[in-house]
């Protein structure tokens, strides 16, 4: 599920980029930001995992 983006923060997002970005610049900007936002979320509701226990499930070295 998408966050809600005001039209307000999309303004204020599009203004951060430079004069000569691309659409691909933008689309890049708007998932970087929801990727944010999603996992401050699930930080927030505690849904998160250890460093330790990923490093465990996938055999990596503490």
């Amino acid at each position: 599920m998408s966050a809600t983006m005001s039209k307000d923060d999309a303004h204020k997002l599009i203004e951060q980029l430079p004069v000569n970005a691309t659409w691909e610049d933008l689309m890049h900007e708007i998932y970087v930001r929801e990727t944010i936002e999603k996992g401050m979320a699930d930080s927030q509701a505690g849904n998160i995992t250890s460093v330790a226990d990923i490093r465990k499930k996938y055999g990596l070295p503490e």
